[in-house]
């Protein structure tokens, strides 16, 4: 018997093609679908069950976005579950002959602690005042940093303990594998829902702008493609590319214009206490209030006008629309050549014709952190309400500090007169 220590070696020495193959997908398309399609070619038959399923999903897509922010949150909790299940088994299959000790359970384990610490900090930011009425909640957020560390830190020491002789190097590939993967995923996701309670807005254009250039990049691919464009994904096409960021642009401002008229999608997302649901109502602010402004020259005489009316936000819709469409794509490329590397075609086979969840969403995590980037460098400003919250919870000695400080800084601006008694 080959001694295993050698075979460890010789795994870091192998080429690509060595690397054990994952078992392949299987088929999970409804069989009515397959009797409906039967007389079609290949092609074809794929080209309809993509388009079905992607039809499906957006009408789902919009029934949770009735339903409010809060399924909108869970979904993207299922979502970020899903994704991380699907890659923890790509190295659960590729590497399982070497059974190693406690791997899927560390793996959730350390899913749960992160997850704990991520939405921990948004309960801390964001339920300020709920937390404040429970005695329990607030011994949590208190010490949730302490609580966070000390649970990681329970399954950073099961790990050692797990090690085996002649195991070390692949346990370690594997630790590095599930960190890695936490990294991809929960960070993501918890961006996306800060973006989220930012305003509905700045969570449907970015998404609904992948969405809408994965869709249409595949239409022009589908239909005029002929030019290669990356040989990580053979079937990507120049003109696909092109015609996906066009399309991209058009529908991200048009989106951006029915969006910014309804309060339901531009106000940030608030948690009521009183009546324990999200609210979103507020005064719009000047992003989506309607303004003039002055077309270019070299467009008026093509345009034939002078000024147009839009919202300031749509001019923003463009650089969210130019990186899903330009940028996001490398996403997609980026899981493409995950997905080459193990031999697979898909990352599972839960969507027929789409494969798995990771493979719909690779580009959309991209897109989360830069939106969540964009809006802490362009958009975002202090916010009284989310001040308010964080005062009302502290001590009545801290508030009459701060309100003491507050007086006397206003008095030296002139804002306030020296005699006026709080």
């Amino acid at each position: 018997e080959v001694d295993l220590e050698e075979r460890l070696h010789e795994l870091d020495l192998r080429s690509d093609l060595d690397i054990p193959d994952a078992p392949p997908p299987t088929d999970s398309t409804p069989e009515i679908l397959k009797r409906a399609l039967s007389g079609l070619s290949a092609r074809w038959k794929n080209w309809w069950i993509r388009g079905i399923l992607s039809l499906a999903m957006i009408s789902g897509f919009f029934l949770i976005i009735y339903l409010g922010s809060f399924m909108l949150m869970l979904l993207v909790l299922s979502i970020q579950v899903k994704c991380y299940h699907e890659i923890i088994t790509i190295g659960y299959r590729v590497y399982h002959s070497y059974d190693l000790p406690w791997f899927r359970s560390l793996s959730w384990y350390f899913l749960l602690c992160v997850n704990y610490f991520f939405y921990g900090e948004t309960v801390a930011d964001y339920f300020a005042t709920f937390v404040q009425r429970r005695e329990q909640l607030q011994f949590l957020i208190r010490y949730h940093r302490f609580i966070s560390f000390a649970l990681y830190l329970t399954g950073f020491c099961m790990f050692v303990l797990s090690l085996v002789k002649k195991h070390y190097r692949l346990q370690f590939y594997m630790f590095a594998w599930t960190h890695v993967t936490l990294l991809i995923t929960v960070t993501q996701s918890h961006l996306v829902i800060q973006n989220l309670f930012e305003g509905m807005i700045w969570f449907l254009v970015p998404i609904s702008s992948v969405i809408c250039n994965d869709i249409t990049a595949y239409i022009f691919g589908f239909f005029f493609g002929r030019t290669p464009l990356i040989k990580l994904s053979p079937k990507k096409t120049w003109e696909g590319f092109i015609g996906g960021f066009f399309s991209t642009v058009v529908f991200g401002f048009i989106f951006s214009y029915f969006l910014a008229q309804h309060q339901y999608f531009v106000c940030p997302v608030e948690y009521n206490s009183e009546t324990n649901r999200f609210v979103t109502e507020c005064e719009p602010s000047e992003l989506f209030q309607m303004k003039k402004y002055s077309v270019p020259p070299l467009l008026q005489a093509v345009l034939g006008w002078e000024t147009v009316n839009m919202y300031p936000f749509q001019m923003h819709s463009f650089a969210l629309s130019t990186f899903a469409s330009l940028i996001g794509p490398f996403g997609g490329f980026f899981a493409s050549g995950f997905k080459r590397a193990f031999k697979i075609k898909d990352f599972a086979d839960t969507i027929p014709g789409h494969g798995g969840i990771m493979d719909r969403f690779d580009c959309q995590y991209l897109m989360a952190t830069f939106v969540h980037v964009y809006i802490t460098s362009f958009i975002r400003g202090p916010n009284p309400s989310k001040l308010l919250k964080q005062l009302l919870i502290l001590q009545p000695e801290q508030q009459l500090s701060v309100y003491k400080t507050l007086k006397s800084h206003l008095v030296e601006k002139g804002i306030l007169q020296p005699s006026l008694r709080g």
